[in-house]
């Protein structure tokens, strides 16, 4: 069995992270993955504190292992999520788009393990003299919210620049993946886009089958001219922002088009007016299974790939 000192640091089964999708990754979602052996993460996203409180509470009644919260740094709740987290008793905490520097030492006094996202070497660095518990290293594949570089190019330089364990993200929903990451450096994955197919997300049924349905070329990245790229798959919406961003539109327009997106998409299935975030990796997600399922598939697929690696090097 795949066992790393990620493992031993947060007290799971597999080194084996669900991302925070937001207003997808809940509380009952979190659960099912904690459950399986892995790392449940709750997603902040834009929500208010009051929401994040209550999947925390309904992840606590469903497992008594760890779980995490994911607080989006650009959301306006991201101060009152930064507490809430505390009170709960939350064990980790996972941060992405923004740098969580001033609120590391308040987490770590409340013993909470803190592990941002990072898609530089330099952001790395910041948050190993910060304290950081761990990195999850986030490459351009993923959905959402994406840096400029790759996965492979990315995870092997954050790997050498922090005494941290990384934990890569992005492109990474199977055994091949995650046997890649490995050997890559990492000490853990993350996956997001191949948990939206568990029979625990309970994202809406029209998102679902569009990642059941993807191929390869199924994503595109918006949002470059505001500074805040975001990967997503093509539809309706994605063409329209598209075609706004490269039209001239003013960024305040621009900025207000994309707002409630992806809760259109991720709670209503809207096809024309939502944003259906997804990783490039969406195309090889073709079945719905348990949360647990996947976490052990996937493990139980690299440990052979691992093995048999030698047998390609002569």
């Amino acid at each position: 069995m795949i066992k790393s000192e990620i493992c031993d640091m947060l007290g799971i089964e597999y080194p084996v992270f669900q991302g925070g999708m937001a207003w997808i990754a809940d509380g009952e979602l979190a659960a099912a993955v904690s459950n399986g052996g892995g790392l449940g993460i709750i997603a902040a996203g834009n929500a208010p504190g009051d929401y994040v409180k209550e999947q925390v509470r309904i992840a606590k009644s469903l497992t008594s292992k760890p779980i995490g919260v994911n607080i989006m740094l650009l959301s306006p709740y991201a101060d009152d999520v930064a507490k809430i987290v505390i009170e709960e008793k939350v064990e980790v905490v996972t941060t992405g788009a923004g740098n969580p520097s001033k609120y590391i030492k308040e987490w770590k006094s409340s013993g909470i393990k803190v592990i941002p996202v990072v898609a530089s070497v330099a952001m790395a660095k910041l948050m190993t003299r910060l304290g950081a518990d761990a990195l999850i290293a986030e490459g351009g594949e993923s959905g959402g919210h994406v840096g400029e570089l790759t996965t492979i190019v990315l995870v092997p330089q954050i790997c050498d620049a922090t005494s941290l364990p990384v934990i890569a993200a992005g492109g990474i929903a199977d055994g091949r993946g995650a046997a890649a990451a490995f050997v890559l450096g990492a000490r853990g994955i993350q996956m997001g886009t191949r948990f939206l197919s568990a029979f625990e997300c309970n994202v809406h049924p029209a998102y679902k089958e569009k990642i059941l349905k993807a191929t390869d070329l199924c994503t595109a990245v918006t949002g470059k001219r505001l500074g805040h790229p975001v990967r997503s798959l093509r539809t309706q919406f994605s063409r329209d922002y598209s075609k706004a961003e490269y039209g001239g539109m003013p960024d305040e327009e621009l900025e207000a088009l994309g707002t409630g997106a992806l809760r259109l998409a991720a709670k209503e299935g809207d096809g024309e007016k939502g944003c259906f975030l997804a990783g490039q990796i969406a195309a090889i997600v073709k079945k719905e299974q348990p949360a647990a399922d996947i976490i052990k598939e996937v493990m139980e697929e690299a440990e052979p790939i691992l093995r048999s690696a030698s047998l390609w090097v002569k």
